[in-house]
């Protein structure tokens, strides 16, 4: 029980650093920024859309999107690319 618990927080651990890293990591000009933005717009309805009903992303801090999204990453089967364009999305409303 004890490795299962260990592999499940590396697992975690890997899908923060895959999220939140990549945005820390990198300086992105604008356009690839706006590319990612309606990326996840597009993105949205079918991760998101499908459950949970559109609530203004200014309820939540960049910080609480970044968290979120990860923990739904996990639940959707998301990509990390996925996931970085719909916290930017989400981020950007």
């Amino acid at each position: 029980m004890r490795i299962i618990r260990f592999i499940l927080k590396v697992v975690l651990f890997l899908s923060v650093m895959n999220v939140v890293m990549p945005a820390l990591g990198s300086a992105e000009d604008d356009g690839s920024r706006k590319a990612l933005v309606r990326q996840g717009a597009r993105l949205w309805s079918p991760y998101c859309g499908s459950c949970h009903n559109a609530r203004p992303p200014a309820e939540r801090s960049p910080a609480e999107w970044d968290t979120l999204i990860m923990h739904m990453r996990a639940r959707a089967n998301m990509s990390g690319g996925d996931a970085r364009a719909l916290v930017e999305y989400l981020k950007a409303r």
